[in-house]
């Protein structure tokens, strides 16, 4: 029988739910939540919800219909009309407060999936990882006392006091001897698990500045999200390039400025070394998400393509390429790379002038379920 109180909190977890889609592509679209994630949860701030309730006036000041007026006059208090800007200031707490409610990562990547209409993930070639887990799902003879199984133990002693007579409904006394104990006890399985590895690339030449990286850190915090949603595994690794590229930690990522050129190659080199390093392709669900303002100094970018095609789009699941607009990017690459997209359908290109274009961007990159 449900509790009151259980029904009325699934019901505010439901009210809580809707709040939080409704303002989700305001959320989807800012980082303010990236700092309030916790390890499994993040804090949300929603408005506070208030429960309907009649709100009365001052005794004996009278009741609908009763003493002077005239037509249209305010029925509130002092008879005033409402609404012109005038009076001091009050003493009473605003209405516009807002409550920091905790909702799982889980939850949030299914309200991104209602909202984005994005289809679960079907993972490429087959599970070739398995893990080994324990389930208690069988019954021992021995075993700790911790796990001892009391309703088995009681039952099996009260069978051997009835089938020995020694059981009187007066004294129903019934003592377990060591024959009787009943534990529980484990079964090794072998689960297979759907692995995921993400690799992030981003230009941090001198043309890429702080709110371009702050796109790129807000579309990234989504993208992982529901990736994770999606595998039992992931693991992440952490690209950046001007015109030499290097594997780095994800803070460095972030808050790493160079100043010098751009050259997209030496990512693509980088990028190859990780995969045949770390993820074979039987193995791993391989996700590349690149991210620049477009430029390509100094390197021809028909070689530049072809490796792309020749060594990393076939063994990807998805190639997504984010350009972000800068005021000193030369927006070309993505040209370039349209030139793929008919061969390639793994491959996926946004173009993100904004904070304002995050929210079609990663219903672009992950709309297809691949």
């Amino acid at each position: 029988m449900t509790r009151n109180i259980d029904r009325d909190l699934t019901r505010f977890k439901d009210i809580v739910r809707g709040k939080v889609r409704q303002n989700l592509r305001r959320y989807i679209n800012h980082s303010e939540m990236i700092g309030r994630k916790g390890k499994n949860t993040v804090s949300i701030p929603v408005p506070n919800i208030e429960i309907p309730h009649f709100r009365h006036g001052p005794k004996g000041s009278g009741g609908v219909g009763q003493g002077e007026g005239d037509v249209g006059q305010s029925v509130g208090p002092g008879g005033q009309q409402q609404g012109d800007g005038s009076g001091q200031a009050g003493s009473d707490p605003g209405s516009g407060h807002y409550r920091e409610v905790e909702i799982t990562l889980e939850e949030l990547a299914d309200l991104l999936a209602q909202e984005l209409q994005l289809p679960r993930i079907e993972p490429r070639g087959k599970d070739s990882l398995v893990s080994v887990k324990d389930r208690y799902t069988t019954i021992a003879q021995t075993g700790p006392e911790s796990l001892r199984h009391f309703r088995r133990t009681y039952r099996k002693a009260l069978k051997r006091s009835i089938a020995s007579n020694d059981y009187t409904p007066e004294n129903p006394v019934i003592v377990p001897t060591r024959d009787d104990c009943q534990y529980r006890s484990w079964k090794s399985i072998t689960m297979p698990e759907s692995n995921a590895a993400l690799i992030y690339m981003m230009d941090v030449s001198g043309s890429m500045l702080d709110e371009q990286k702050e796109i790129v850190r807000t579309e990234a915090f989504w993208i992982d999200t529901w990736l994770r949603r999606n595998y039992d595994g992931v693991e992440v690794r952490y690209i950046i390039h001007d015109a030499v590229a290097k594997e780095v930690d994800e803070d460095t990522f972030y808050h790493t400025r160079e100043s010098g050129g751009t050259r997209i190659s030496s990512a693509y080199k980088v990028c190859k070394e990780v995969i045949q390093r770390e993820f074979p392709v039987s193995d791993w669900n391989i996700y590349c998400f690149q991210f620049s303002d477009g430029d390509n100094w100094g390197e021809d970018n028909s070689a530049c393509l072809r490796m792309l095609s020749e060594d990393i789009l076939p063994h990807c699941n998805l190639y997504c390429y984010g350009q972000v607009e800068s005021p000193y990017g030369s927006g070309e690459f993505i040209r370039e790379l349209r030139r793929l997209v008919d061969q390639n359908d793994n491959l996926i290109l946004s173009d993100i002038p904004s904070r304002d274009a995050i929210y079609e961007s990663i219903r672009k990159f992950l709309g297809k379920g691949k």
